[in-house]
């Protein structure tokens, strides 16, 4: 007898989720290399996307309806197309649900979002060494933007910078 397919759901999240969520940014923090990196705290992430004004929102990935994933995302703006964009800034899935189909149900969901929403794109950054997940969005349709680098400010010459008074 072949074994059943898993049940996929995918839930907007709660705040009674923000310790799954944070356990999550850890695990991911962990495969990507950078877990020094994840100081999110679970009252911090409790403001930021339920707060008065959310910086984000997620999505809980369930496989047999238990949570083993979710994707983090928010808008952007085109300038050049007028219009809002959805930008994708985690995805995870726990490794032993790999496979599943729960990360392809979730870029989906999240491409229909951008649909509903009318978003001019939908996109997200990958570290140039996750050779599985470049291969995953390869599959799915997605053109690496090669011609485009990241900049970034932070920390002390972020601060250096916005305390400057030629602005």
């Amino acid at each position: 007898m072949p074994t059943p397919s898993p049940l996929l759901s995918i839930r907007p999240a709660t705040p009674d989720d923000v310790p799954l969520i944070r356990e999550l940014i850890a695990e991911l923090a962990e495969y990507e290399r950078l877990a020094d990196a994840a100081i999110a705290t679970e009252d911090g992430l409790r403001a930021q996307l339920f707060g008065p004004h959310p910086a984000a929102e997620v999505l809980i990935g369930e496989v047999d309806d238990e949570a083993v994933g979710f994707a983090l995302f928010f808008h952007t703006f085109s300038t050049f197309a007028g219009k809002r964009g959805l930008y994708l800034e985690d995805l995870f899935v726990r490794p032993p649900y790999r496979g599943a189909g729960l990360g392809k149900h979730l870029m989906a969901t999240l491409a229909q979002i951008a649909v509903q929403r009318d978003c001019a794109r939908f996109e997200w950054s990958v570290l140039d060494w996750n050779a599985p997940s470049i291969g995953f969005y390869r599959s799915i349709g997605a053109v690496g933007m090669d011609e485009w680098t990241v900049q970034r400010l932070e920390g002390a010459a972020l601060h250096a910078l916005a305390a400057r008074n030629e602005l």
